[in-house]
C-alpha cells in the first residue's frame, strides 16, 4: 500500500509538471506541440529503459 501511495504521489507531481510546462504555452497550437515533444521524449526514455532491462536480463 505504501509502495501505491509512493508511485501515485510521483504520478502527480510527474503530471503537474507536464502540465505546467502545456499551461506555459501561448497558444492551442503551441499547446499540441509541446505535447507531441513530451510523448516523444516519454516514448524515447521507455524505450532505453526496456532496452536495459532486455540486457539486464541475459
Amino acid at each position: 500500500m505504501r509502495r501505491m501511495r509512493a508511485e501515485h504521489a510521483r504520478r502527480v507531481l510527474t503530471l503537474g509538471s507536464i502540465r505546467a510546462d502545456l499551461e506555459d504555452q501561448p497558444s492551442a497550437r503551441a499547446v499540441r506541440t509541446a505535447a507531441r515533444s513530451w510523448v516523444a521524449d516519454l516514448l524515447a526514455l521507455a524505450g532505453d529503459v526496456a532496452t536495459e532491462k532486455t540486457e539486464n536480463a541475459r
